[in-house]
């Protein structure tokens, strides 16, 4: 069974959560690890590839949006449609409202919670499905 780490933030923007995606993505791939992250759809994909541009001015996290010619060649990818499937150790950040079909072949599960209500609403959703798939949850409460 996989293990889902929730990330509980304590501010209500959606700015807020996409710095601590980055942040996270830049944890994640200096531990060695592929990244995919899930958005909802194409343009938070675009928002997200924007955060991780801009978020640090002497940080590069290599990355590319699914439909990119890049997405084969860079340690991160950024998509919205159906779950690749991992050919090595890759981790799942799931900015989606919902769980992903196919998470389960990732080696480790993020998901980030803010204080908006529809987030709010949405991942303890996830949460509880998680673990009545029978998942280790994991939360981090964070600030």
């Amino acid at each position: 069974m996989a293990r889902i780490d929730f990330y509980i933030l304590p501010d209500t923007t959606l700015d807020a959560r996409l710095q601590f995606a980055c942040k996270l993505a830049e944890t994640i791939h200096r531990k060695g690890y592929r990244l995919h992250l899930h958005c909802e759809d194409k343009a938070l994909a675009e928002q997200a590839d924007d955060a991780l541009w801009h978020f640090r001015d002497d940080a590069y996290l290599p990355h590319a949006l699914e439909d990119s010619e890049l997405a084969a060649s860079v340690p991160i990818t950024l998509g919205w449609q159906r779950l690749p499937v991992p050919t090595e150790a890759t981790a799942l950040l799931n900015l989606h409202p919902e769980i992903p079909e196919g998470f389960e072949h990732y080696a480790r599960v993020a998901e980030i919670i803010n204080q908006h209500q529809q987030v709010l609403l949405a991942k303890r959703a996830c949460w509880q499905r998680y673990k009545e798939l029978g998942h280790e949850v994991v939360p981090h409460k964070l600030g």
